[in-house]
């Protein structure tokens, strides 16, 4: 799978920008459906097996699914749906050549990171694909980190256009991930284990691919088959905290103890949940490489967060001392997911605007290098993965007049990057485990 780089690099002293995108490269392949689903089929129930799913990486994990049920039960049954993200549907060619359209799984697309109609349609349909079932039947959800825009069906009493702007305030309000689901599972129909509960008595297994910092599975795609540990208090707290204003309706809602099932609840006995990939195996996976190729390693954590400018900025600043007194090559990685306030109209998702951050603090130091990627191909809502960057750099910036400061002044590291030819663009990877970041610090020239 050759999703970012387009030739082998031959090291990272000889060339560290190829050397950088096929690390990333590396590290993506790792946690791709298509590496993950094959030796984890369940047996086959009694009754219906009905998929359902939603996220980035759900057309990609239910291929991968289909073509392993294929193959080692062919004579099982296999139905059902799941959504992705436009233009994050699997088409074409796996990554062994094979057919990667679904037959028997029907894939939906809708919008993201904005819900949209289709995010209901699709929400209601998957409702409508698990109610009935019994006991001898089994559920297979499909869960990846998009999820919660993708498969949207507002709460009794709160109007989709309420979703929407609560979303998009808290987005613009540079408030965690785990904030922003927290609100999005209790203005929800289907969220915080309520798709799960109008499974059973159905046993429901789900497979997850983590976005979140920390990797509770109740959090990717705000857990729609898995019991919520958070109150409707809870997002009260989030709302005011960010002086986000919200309708009458939706307080009612929330103040009405719109409860989901919480843990412990008994229907949810018989269902199992793993966790098939994270930010910590793309880490792992980067790591490896590296170290095969003799870079001494060091690894900041898979869950950092924070204001992304400010990330990128502290972390140019520990490259800068790392360097001090370096005879070997050393790489910094880190993962996780930061978030952006945004205070202007430019353009940019959390991986440029922490790399212009981590630009302005290294100002061309010699010798260092980085790269920093969002998994699923899109930074934001961009057409970019990510960007990288190189010392000459600088003085390319400087010679053209572009002012790291100013452009993050109105979060516009995408045009600051485009106008250097650094921006990384692979289209969708059909996979999610959040940012991927990657500094590479060679020893200063005598």
């Amino acid at each position: 799978m050759n999703i970012l780089s387009p030739q082998v690099a031959r090291g990272p002293v000889e060339t560290p920008r190829a050397w950088l995108r096929q690390l990333a490269d590396t590290a993506i392949s790792a946690v791709h459906p298509d590496t993950l689903l094959p030796d984890r089929l369940p047996e086959p129930p009694l009754g219906r097996t009905v998929v359902v799913g939603a996220g980035k990486a759900a057309a990609a994990m239910a291929a991968a699914l289909e073509r392993a049920w294929k193959i080692q039960q062919p004579n099982a049954p296999l139905e059902g749906l799941v959504v992705t993200r436009y233009g994050h549907g699997v088409q074409g060619q796996g990554l062994q050549g094979q057919n990667s359209e679904c037959r028997r799984i029907e894939v939906l697309e809708a919008s993201h990171p904005m819900p949209d109609d289709l995010s209901e349609q699709a929400a209601r349909r998957m409702l409508a694909a698990v109610t009935d079932l019994g006991e001898d039947d089994l559920v297979i959800a499909l869960v990846s980190g998009g999820g919660s825009a993708l498969m949207t069906l507002p709460a009794p009493g709160v109007s989709l256009a309420e979703k929407q702007a609560i979303n998009q305030a808290l987005l613009r309000s540079g408030a965690p991930i785990r904030e922003i689901n927290t609100v999005r599972r209790h203005l929800s129909a289907i969220k915080g284990g309520r798709l799960g509960a109008a499974a059973h008595p159905a046993r429901v297994l789900t497979w997850l691919i983590s976005d979140v910092p920390g990797d509770e599975a109740s959090l990717v795609a705000s857990g729609p088959t898995l019991p919520d540990a958070t109150t409707p208090d809870d997002a009260l707290a989030i709302l005011e905290r960010h002086a986000i204003e919200v309708s009458e309706d939706v307080r009612h809602c929330l103040e009405g103890r719109n409860i989901a099932p919480q843990r412990g609840d008994a229907g949810f006995a018989r269902d199992a949940s793993e966790i098939l990939a994270r930010a910590r195996d793309a880490l792992s996976a980067g790591q490896a490489a590296a170290e095969h190729d003799g870079i001494e390693v060091r690894l900041l954590g898979d869950d950092l967060e924070g204001e992304a400018r400010e990330l990128g900025r502290a972390q140019g600043r520990m490259a800068l001392s790392a360097q001090d007194g370096l005879e070997q090559p050393l790489l910094i990685l880190s993962g996780g997911e930061t978030s952006v306030t945004v205070r202007g109209d430019g353009r940019g998702g959390r991986n440029v605007e922490y790399l212009l951050g981590l630009f302005d603090a290294l100002q061309g130091a010699e010798g260092i290098h980085a790269l920093a990627i969002d998994t699923d191909g899109i930074d934001g809502s961009e057409d970019n993965a990510g960007a990288l960057f190189a010392p000459e750099d600088w003085a390319r910036a400087r010679t053209r007049g572009l002012d790291p400061v100013e452009y993050l002044s109105c979060n516009d590291a995408y045009t600051f990057f485009q106008a250097l030819d650094d921006l990384i663009i692979t289209g969708p990877t059909r996979t999610n485990v959040n940012d991927f970041r990657a500094i590479l610090v060679l020893p200063r020239t005598p």
